[in-house]
């Protein structure tokens, strides 16, 4: 008997371990990640630009996006602003 509370006590170890962890939401790895996940969200980015933002967030500066997101949002107040973003964005690097 008392062989069988242990091997039940045993078995209730290993499925401790065996439950799966808590899905938690992945968290960005670098900055970037984080700035463009913003720059999605505050503009509304449709799912077949987000990896233009990604893009342009890891290659240039953070004060150039900023600025360019900023520049978006105060001078874009009707109409698709990620359109604008894009632009801006464009005509700054042929500036540069």
């Amino acid at each position: 008997m008392q062989i069988d509370k242990g091997l039940e006590k045993l078995c209730d170890l290993f499925n401790q371990g065996l439950k799966k962890p808590r899905l938690r939401p992945n968290m960005p790895t670098y900055a970037w990640q984080d700035l463009a996940l913003r720059v999605i969200k505050e503009l509304n980015i449709p799912n077949f630009k987000k990896s233009a933002v990604f893009k342009v967030c890891k290659l240039k500066s953070r004060i150039y996006v900023e600025k360019c997101l900023n520049d978006t949002k105060e001078l874009c107040q009707t109409g698709e602003k990620w359109k604008y973003f894009f632009k801006l964005i464009a005509g700054w690097t042929k500036n540069l």
